[in-house]
């Protein structure tokens, strides 16, 4: 058993989207510390690298805030909005990823977090947010309907819950996200099963 450190304050908005992918993920990468830097890692941050810089602009009517830090008390979140686009009283922020649009919903779990500490400090409704896919040179538009709203806090509270837990979560049994997860050689799912299996084993032989 793994015992995991104590409850932080606020968790960060992107280890939401690690928390959305996969919980033993979520653990390794934010609780542990851990992480194994790849081709895929290195042009993430090569990617951001603009984006990251901040500041201030105009494109016609819309102002566009980059790397903008929320929060939220009432969720214990916080961390940097990519974008954050401001025209007529109304908001949303767009986030930037390396890849394609995916089968899973981890990206917009991590958007939706956003918008809910937007909501928060501004007091402002926000109905939608934007992804950008660099790979796929698309934008992709988020609605932040009630179901993606009621996810995000569900994945939320599991996060905070997996903290206080202490305890390192067993392998998930979508395989095809460990395929593509850059921390499979450290997690050996496979291996953690078989190693959970043994135990067991003895276990039911005492």
């Amino acid at each position: 058993m793994t015992t995991l450190l104590l409850e932080p304050d606020l968790i960060p908005l992107a280890m939401l989207n690690a928390m959305a992918y996969c919980p033993r993920r979520f653990a390794y990468e934010y609780v542990q510390g851990e992480m194994l830097v790849n081709a895929h890692v290195v042009e993430g941050l090569l990617r951001h690298a603009e984006i990251d810089a901040g500041g201030v602009a105009w494109r016609g009517t819309t102002v566009q805030h980059r790397r903008v830090y929320v929060w939220s008390d009432r969720l214990r979140i916080g961390g940097f909005c990519d974008l954050v686009e401001e025209q007529a009283g109304v908001i949303q922020p767009t986030e930037y990823k390396k890849g394609r649009p995916g089968q899973w919903q981890a990206d917009h779990v991590q958007l939706c977090a956003q918008a809910l500490c937007l909501e928060e400090r501004t007091g402002l409704s926000i109905a939608q947010g934007a992804i950008f896919y660099f790979a796929a040179r698309r934008r992709e538009v988020v609605q932040f309907t009630s179901v993606l709203r009621a996810t995000t806090e569900e994945v939320i509270a599991a996060a905070h819950a997996l903290v206080a837990r202490g305890v390192l979560p067993p392998p998930i049994e979508q395989r095809a996200k460990c395929r593509e997860c850059s921390l499979e050689p450290l997690c050996m799912p496979r291996l953690a099963e078989q190693m959970d299996r043994y135990w067991q084993h003895e276990e039911d032989a005492r």
